[in-house]
């Protein structure tokens, strides 16, 4: 049984009495996205830092629903929007802290300024995550990887919190990492990760930095509105085929719908060509996904993360 608006307000109020971050109601969060589509959320919580982050958790209803926001840059938001509460680190959990064998580091932070923090202490191991949109906690909670590691590679330990509030310490065993999965408990946040690194020439690290960043140049549609890779890969015993080679075996390079289009430079790529509405993208996903199963009989699963309400309240 759904609230009603004025329970919402009631609940929201009670929880938010005592925050020091940024509260807001009806907030856009289109313009927030790599895809640049997607309606709004009904109340927007940035907050100052873990410890207001904890307050507001311990004090916020178990009715509320919470969705938990990054950089924004795996997801499409559909064009409903998002009801309750959604919440979005920013500022507050942003610190990188140079150790000896690693980096002590804010979920908030792009994975490609740690890429650049490590090489600029030496620190080999963490190149990988140049070649990744996103943020930290986004790659934790997903296990992103690319370039030949992934986090579950170099994690020492991360620090959420969960949907009670509580501030845990998890090490990588506790995780149970899998391929673009982690065993994060339901409505926790990620805050901060310690990533290790190896001592190496900061000159070497920043060369395979750079042909990181050449080598995603010349494949991926970076300048575009995009959101990251859209399908994982099949499992080996399942198909051989990488997602890209099964999407353009199935005739689906530069496929479109309305301003929605596979990219005709990597074809496991959606990107917006301006007008392009969430509804637009997830739909000429699933025309992808129904494609590529009738030619290789493949069931390709989302990467992407599709969330919110689709548009209208019919639907």
């Amino acid at each position: 049984m759904s609230l009603s608006s004025a329970s919402m307000t009631d609940l929201v109020q009670q929880a938010f009495t005592q925050t020091r971050g940024r509260l807001t109601p009806q907030a856009p969060l289109g313009p927030r996205t790599w895809f640049r589509v997607g309606g709004a959320a009904e109340w927007l919580y940035q907050p100052a830092d873990a410890e207001d982050l904890a307050s507001v958790m311990q004090h916020l209803s178990p009715e509320l629903p919470v969705t938990a926001l990054g950089a924004c840059s795996n997801v499409i938001i559909r064009d409903g929007g998002l009801d309750g509460i959604v919440i979005r680190l920013a500022r507050g959990f942003s610190d990188i802290t140079v150790e000896e064998d690693g980096l002590v580091v804010g979920s908030a932070c792009l994975d490609a300024t740690v890429a650049e923090y490590a090489a600029q202490a030496g620190l080999a191991g963490l190149e990988f995550l140049a070649g990744i949109p996103g943020s930290i906690g986004g790659a934790v909670r997903m296990n992103a990887g690319a370039y030949g590691s992934d986090i579950a590679t170099v994690l020492d330990w991360a620090e959420i919190i969960t949907r009670d509030g509580s501030l845990i310490r998890l090490d990588a065993g506790a995780l149970k990492f899998g391929y673009r999965r982690s065993g994060l408990p339901e409505g926790a946040l990620v805050i901060r990760a310690r990533l290790r690194g190896t001592p190496d020439k900061q000159a070497d690290i920043s060369a395979r930095i750079a042909e990181i960043r050449a080598a995603r140049e010349l494949s991926q549609p970076v300048r575009a509105r995009t959101g990251g890779s859209t399908f994982r890969n099949p499992d080996p015993d399942i198909s051989l085929h990488k997602a890209w080679k099964l999407i353009d075996a199935a005739g689906c390079r530069g496929l479109k719908r309305g301003d929605a289009q596979v990219s005709e430079k990597h074809c496991n790529f959606l990107i917006n060509l301006g007008q392009a509405s969430a509804a637009d993208l997830e739909g000429l996903g699933d025309e992808v996904r129904h494609r590529v199963a009738q030619q290789s009989g493949v069931q390709l699963h989302w990467e992407i993360k599709r969330i919110g309400k689709a548009e209208g309240p019919s639907a």
